[in-house]
């Protein structure tokens, strides 16, 4: 399914999945979890994301703060855990969010090469800017826009407007790389070039559009960059 990008300025990535391990922050509390942190984890992502669907469709935007404790609740609730304390150890680590291992020395090469970098996220400033500046790629990034800008969620076309008009450039000038699906096939329709970094080896979701690569992870953007 892999072909080479032509003619980009700009790369811009999804945060959560794609740069940030959003299960890391089960991981940081699995002593409390035991055998929850996995289902809990999962069940937390998958509520968090259909949420933030329902709510666009609903036209009730809150930001991803929100969205992210709400969906928590419901996946404590449906594993019958009832502990504030732990609960607020679990948002506190969306802050601290550990990004997957190849991020940081794939985004310094895309600097040296002399391309733009930003992060298009649902998450809000007060999420992405802490966990970026923990991350050791703040310096390789140029600039994270938020969802909270237009006030509704990944995939409306809204969204992926905002790094054109940010940089000033047209939509194929773009590579979006995002480890969600549904999001690269969004951001595919919308008209970027992009790598669905398909880190867990899912399928292809069956929706209009489809990306213009598959990758493993985020070091296989390079050669489709030209850069070795």
């Amino acid at each position: 399914m892999s072909q080479s990008f032509s003619n980009i300025r700009v790369c811009v990535f999804d945060a959560y999945g794609t740069l940030l391990d959003v299960h890391s922050a089960a991981a940081q509390h699995s002593a409390a979890l035991g055998e929850l942190e996995q289902p809990v984890s999962e069940m937390w992502r998958s509520k968090q994301l259909q949420y933030t669907w329902l709510r666009s469709l609903m036209g009730a935007y809150d930001d991803f703060w929100q969205v992210t404790g709400e969906s928590l609740d419901y996946a404590l609730a449906s594993h019958g855990v009832v502990n504030p304390e732990l609960r607020e150890n679990l948002m506190n680590a969306y802050l601290t969010l550990g990004c997957f291992q190849e991020v940081p020395g794939v985004l310094k090469t895309l600097k040296e090469n002399g391309l733009k970098t930003a992060i298009l996220s649902n998450g809000s400033p007060n999420m992405l800017l802490p966990v970026v500046e923990n991350s050791g790629f703040s310096d390789h990034m140029d600039i994270c826009l938020s969802v909270d800008e237009v006030g509704i969620f990944k995939p409306t076309a809204q969204v992926y407007q905002m790094p054109c008009d940010h940089f000033n450039v047209k939509p194929e000038e773009i590579a979006f790389l995002s480890s969600n699906c549904w999001d690269a096939i969004g951001g595919a329709h919308f008209g970027y070039q992009v790598a669905w970094c398909n880190r867990y080896n899912q399928q292809l979701d069956r929706l209009p559009a489809k990306p213009r690569a598959e990758i493993k992870d985020l070091t296989e953007l390079l050669p489709l960059l030209g850069i070795s």
